[in-house]
């Protein structure tokens, strides 16, 4: 039992501790720097934003506005909005701009994935950027995104998308902010290495003949996506200056609910992309995709069994003894955290941390109850955030 306690001990530390440092010591060695461009208009190529749309009645004027706003040159770009059938006044509203430089689909009800295949298939720019109806680019946004494609290995950019939590938001968005502070860290780490892993959907970017329809509809599409880049034999880079942000689900019930459909998704992506965790293959990128996509998985199941293991051995060794009471403390702060998660004190990170952590592993166990029973999630319906989200410049 000891073993047993000591190999589950060993393997969350490398999870949460040690493939950072693994990739920082990767990052040093291998040092895969980006050539990117000054960005002066003469040498910016055709970028065409596509952005699928369900719904979005409320907010896809002033999502297009935004990425009018941007200092990219307005006659390298076009934004193309591509409707999944949706039944409130989305097209007729996103129809309201001069189509020169704003392209509508009214496309049927097909689901995200074949929306944004459509979106693709109609764009006309050589660098293709994807994104969400409810994201808001900082101005700045897509030149920083294509300044890295003057780097020929470079085939993708995932960009910097940020989480602004408002007074409304209870601890699990709070949560959700702090864990994407920890995934930027690890991004910029990774892509020193040659790649990130995959890129989040609120922002991202490709060459053109490097897109590839989702193959199953029952996979997360960023992922798939922005992953058959890899694939492809190019590199997927991480630009933090191309800022975005989105405001986290205000309600817990919400925020638990997105992440089981994204992981039960994301599990999918893995079987799809189980190529790329070949070492001959990817090189490092297979360490990264194996600790950061399958290890972060299925590591949840190992937390009950440390805690009945420590518990069992806590009258051999104080360190046991220790090691159950901590385990006790942070479930115990979870549990008060998921009590107090709609009053000011549960805005403490001493108790949304735990919270939060608590949440997204049971999540993920849900998701891979979900694959197991062979349930698939293929049909999108956006739960949108409370609130509006406005950016000036870029912080850190």
């Amino acid at each position: 039992m000891d073993i047993l306690f000591w190999c589950l001990v060993a393997i969350i530390a490398y999870t949460y501790a040690g493939y950072p440092l693994v990739a920082l010591a990767a990052g040093t060695i291998l040092r895969r720097r980006v050539r990117r461009s000054e960005g002066s208009s003469g040498e910016s190529p055709f970028v065409s934003v596509v952005v699928a749309a369900y719904d979005e009645a409320d907010g896809i004027q002033d999502r297009v506005r935004n990425l009018l706003d941007s200092d990219y040159p307005k006659d390298r770009l076009e934004i193309v909005i591509a409707s999944d059938g949706s039944t409130d006044r989305t097209v007729e509203l996103a129809s309201s701009f001069d189509p020169r430089h704003v392209r509508v689909l009214d496309l049927p009800r097909r689901g995200k994935a074949a929306a944004l295949a459509t979106g693709a298939a109609h764009a006309r720019g050589e660098i293709l950027v994807f994104t969400d109806a409810n994201t808001v680019f900082h101005p700045n946004a897509l030149r920083a995104l294509v300044s890295n494609f003057a780097d020929p290995d470079v085939g993708g950019v995932a960009g910097h998308t940020t989480y602004l939590v408002g007074d409304a938001t209870e601890s699990a968005g709070r949560g959700e902010g702090l864990y994407w502070r920890y995934d930027t860290w690890l991004k910029r780490l990774e892509t020193m290495t040659g790649s990130v892993v995959s890129a989040h959907g609120g922002m991202h970017a490709m060459r053109r003949e490097l897109f590839r329809g989702v193959e199953d509809p029952a996979v997360t599409d960023d992922f798939a996506i922005s992953t058959s880049v890899v694939a492809q034999g190019k590199r997927l880079v991480f630009e933090p200056a191309a800022l975005g942000c989105e405001q986290p689900m205000a309600s817990t019930g919400s925020e638990f609910h997105r992440r089981v459909r994204l992981m039960t998704r994301g599990l999918r992506g893995i079987l799809l992309r189980r190529e790329l965790l070949n070492p001959f293959r990817s090189g490092f990128y297979a360490v990264a995709f194996a600790s950061r996509k399958v290890l972060r998985r299925v590591l949840p199941l190992t937390f009950p069994v440390l805690l009945i293991t420590s518990v069992a051995l806590a009258r051999e060794s104080a360190a046991y003894a220790l090691f159950a009471v901590a385990q006790m403390l942070v479930l115990g702060a979870a549990a008060t955290g998921w009590a107090l998660r709609r009053t000011p004190a549960g805005k403490s990170p001493i108790l949304y941390a735990p919270f939060f952590f608590l949440m997204a592993n049971l999540a993920s166990v849900t998701a891979l109850w979900n694959v197991a029973r062979g349930r698939r999630v293929e049909r999108w319906t956006p739960q949108r955030h409370e609130g509006v989200v406005a950016i000036g410049g870029p912080s850190r």
